[in-house]
């Protein structure tokens, strides 16, 4: 007997998977004073002091280094654990400080098993500034991150990292020094990058202008200054201090196809984009 509905096109039709669930990823930027993350289908830029435990304020991230593994997967599995579903395993994009990747990346692996990933990558700071600011990447580009311990000084080409340097001075260390030694360290970071520039992709770069980005982008003192310092344009990326982890986002479709993203040993390894 044939039931109506069940039978022909309409069995095919009824045998048809439903819509995919979302995927549950994450961008993160672990940041020396705050920590930013944005969740998959989010516009919303989660953004929390970088500390262990409220009540000690103790800082588990210090000038770019992850200094206490313990106290960062408190911070991310009270920051995150709630929003994520308990059977979910996200890709995680991670920010990087450019120098020391590979101690970074073996402290991060550890931190990041408190959200059960299924995958784990590291991009740099300045790419992911860069890709928030929509620049165009095929082109030489001078980065400028200037954080709140850290400022860094990076020369992408066609979306690699060619020369970084970096200085452990911030917006935190403000009063201690001026925004002026900021400026000066950034002048003598980029000098030094134009002197061993063998390719010569510092004049062009500087030509197009300089990214600025970071919680330093965000003070007129120190965009001003270093206008006049480095006798170049300086633009300043949208939301400067939440450019890192808004550009990590961007790169979540990307990383989606990486092949330690996908297989049943993806949660393993960490790798850069």
């Amino acid at each position: 007997m044939t039931v109506p509905g069940l039978d022909g096109a309409d069995a095919a039709f009824r045998r048809r998977p439903g819509p995919a669930r979302p995927a549950w990823d994450v961008a993160l930027d672990l940041g020396s004073a705050r920590t930013r993350a944005l969740l998959t289908g989010s516009g919303q830029v989660l953004d929390v002091p970088t500390v262990a435990f409220p009540d000690a304020g103790r800082h588990p991230v210090r000038r770019g280094a992850i200094v206490d593994e313990a106290g960062c997967a408190a911070l991310l599995g009270r920051l995150l654990g709630h929003r994520l579903p308990r059977a979910s395993r996200p890709l995680v994009v991670l920010t990087a400080p450019v120098l020391d990747l590979p101690a970074y990346r073996a402290s991060a692996r550890a931190v990041l098993e408190v959200l059960r990933p299924r995958g784990v990558l590291t991009v740099p700071g300045a790419r992911a500034v860069a890709v928030a600011a929509g620049a165009d990447l095929s082109r030489p580009l001078l980065v400028v991150d200037v954080g709140a311990h850290l400022t860094e000084v990076v020369l992408l080409d066609d979306g690699a990292v060619t020369d970084a340097r970096r200085v452990a001075l911030g917006t935190g260390d403000l009063g201690a020094v001026t925004p002026g030694d900021l400026v000066d360290a950034v002048t003598r970071m980029v000098a030094a990058t134009l002197r061993q520039d063998e390719a010569s992709l510092v004049p062009a770069a500087l030509a197009r202008g300089v990214l600025l980005a970071g919680g330093g982008a965000l003070r007129p003192e120190i965009t001003y200054r270093l206008t006049g310092r480095l006798h170049a344009p300086v633009h300043v990326v949208p939301a400067p201090h939440t450019a890192a982890v808004r550009g990590a986002a961007r790169l979540l479709d990307a990383a989606r196809l990486h092949p330690s993203t996908r297989g049943p040993g993806a949660a393993g390894p960490a790798n850069m984009v």
